[in-house]
């Protein structure tokens, strides 16, 4: 159930029998010569989706910018700032957690997100409070990283080994061929690609790691590896959300 496809009756019914609510989160940001800039956002929205359908859990819309502003030397990448980023995560929460909503599970695609994530939670939380939204202290938020699943994580380095990499990895690269076939991309990569180095300014960030990559090979994902990927992400983290939703 797609929040912005359904009338407000609709989710008012919805919120009689759950108080959940999965919002996908991901990034708009370079992902090598052959990655999507939206590789972040469409892997968390595409798994986001699976989920809903498997736990009947209603889908928010997608937030498809994040903090990349290590990328933002590439053109093409848009970041928010950390701060800015937390209060479009506080204005989400609070106007869902106003109708009624209280179990917050965001679907994430990028590491970048993280921190900032959990520092919206706790800016969250005491907003709420300091509103005196009736079921404040009901509201609970937590973070699912699709790509941090054990068995996509145990896939991944079976199918590719030292050459996942940490950044547009054939792993996240192949789930946007799966759902974007007709978008995947062919470009000459260097068998030599930067790794190890710490992320500091975007400048920086482009210096060491120049065509995008950080230590990964995506030229091994196929869509055949994204269905695998999908599937086993979109199982593991429907057992998540069921477990967070049903948790005191």
């Amino acid at each position: 159930m797609l929040l912005h496809l359904s009338t407000w009756q609709e989710v008012e019914a919805y919120l009689k029998q759950s108080q959940g609510i999965i919002l996908p989160i991901g990034s708009t940001e370079q992902h090598g010569p052959t990655g999507l800039i939206g590789t972040d956002a469409i892997c968390a929205e595409a798994i986001a989706s699976g989920v809903g359908d498997a736990t009947q859990a209603i889908i928010g819309p997608t937030i498809n910018v994040g903090m990349a502003l290590h990328h933002t030397a590439f053109p093409g990448s848009i970041s928010l700032r950390p701060s800015t980023l937390i209060l479009v995560v506080r204005d989400y929460v609070t106007c869902l957690a106003k109708a009624g909503f209280s179990k917050f599970y965001f679907i994430n695609g990028h590491g970048g997100n993280i921190a900032t994530l959990k520092a919206a939670f706790s800016e969250t939380y005491a907003h709420l409070e300091d509103l005196q939204i009736p079921n404040a202290q009901q509201v609970q938020c937590q973070v699912a990283n699709w790509f941090m699943c054990s068995s996509v994580y145990k896939l991944a380095k079976e199918l590719y080994g030292d050459q996942e990499g940490s950044h547009a990895t054939p792993s996240e690269v192949a789930v946007t061929q799966y759902v974007y076939p007709e978008a995947i991309k062919q470009a000459p990569l260097s068998p030599e690609v930067a790794s190890g180095h710490r992320i500091y300014s975007a400048a920086d960030f482009r210096q060491h790691y120049p065509d995008g990559r950080m230590g990964s090979n995506p030229a091994l994902a196929t869509p055949e590896h994204g269905k695998q990927f999908y599937e086993l992400a979109v199982k593991e983290l429907s057992n998540g959300y069921l477990e967070f939703l049903n948790a005191e």
